[in-house]
């Protein structure tokens, strides 16, 4: 089996994986800190790497980013946190994390992320885009040059939906106001799986706006059931009611317009 280091300065949060790892035949090793990390990474070799994001003394992602710039991050590491944002996620795996649990961890959740994680091939390290010179960009301003991204992007998108892309929804102008798909000729069944949203805003507003419309479109699919919910998006239900809440989701709504 595996070699897995375990990275957490909490006690309690050590023992319990390295417990439920060293039960399914894996060998663990556990740090305290990022200092204790360093030394382990050296001397034992891991296969992954289970890292917590908040340590007292270097917190993971500096720890990741200091591996990946170094050339060390030669095994799978999945960060950890129970106060991480989706920032700080998605920072993460720009440095090379290959997942993020997301605390209190779940033991399906946990052995279904190692078992993923071991399966991937090694991060390879980040290598900096070399410059683009405005001299060599071709402006888009024909029809014609429209026409051809179409043809290109056309067999990609047929690809993505199997092979088959008339029985999708049409795609809708992403940046307009408007919802109507660009193609007509097909009529909306159920819940749209395509809106369109404004991307001309800061980030979190943007972002915010997308995630609402994910899960409001997973409610009037699943009739409102939060338990089907939280098994199609992936996410434990009282995560998911915080998330809901926040996000200022109306589950009156969403039920009835599931009745509708």
């Amino acid at each position: 089996m595996a070699t897995i280091l375990v990275v957490d300065d909490e006690l309690g949060i050590r023992a319990l994986l390295s417990e439920i790892l060293s039960d399914e035949g894996h060998s663990v090793e556990v740090a305290e800190s990022a200092a204790k990390a360093r030394i382990l990474r050296e001397q034992c070799k891991p296969d992954l790497v289970l890292l917590d994001i908040w340590m007292p003394d270097v917190d993971g992602v500096t720890l990741l980013k200091e591996w990946s710039a170094s050339g060390q991050l030669t095994m799978p590491v999945i960060m950890m946190s129970g106060h991480g944002t989706i920032d700080t996620a998605v920072e993460a795996t720009k440095f090379g994390a290959q997942a993020f649990l997301e605390k209190p961890i779940t033991m399906q959740k946990l052995l279904r992320a190692v078992e993923q994680g071991l399966t991937k091939p090694a991060p390879r390290a980040a290598t900096p885009t070399p410059p683009v010179h405005l001299a060599t960009v071709t402006p888009i301003t024909a029809a014609s040059s429209y026409a051809g991204i179409s043809g290109m992007i056309s067999p990609v998108r047929s690809e993505l939906v199997g092979g088959d892309a008339h029985h999708h929804t049409s795609p809708v102008a992403y940046g307009s106001t408007q919802t109507t798909p660009v193609m007509s000729g097909l009529a909306p069944s159920g819940p749209s799986h395509e809106q369109s949203f404004e991307l001309d805003r800061p980030l979190r507003e943007a972002r915010d706006d997308f995630e609402r419309a994910y899960f409001e479109f997973h409610l009037a699919r699943e009739g409102g059931s939060m338990t089907r919910v939280a098994e199609k998006t992936g996410l434990e239900r009282t995560h998911l009611y915080r998330k809901l809440k926040q996000l200022g989701v109306d589950l009156g709504r969403s039920k009835k317009t599931a009745a509708n």
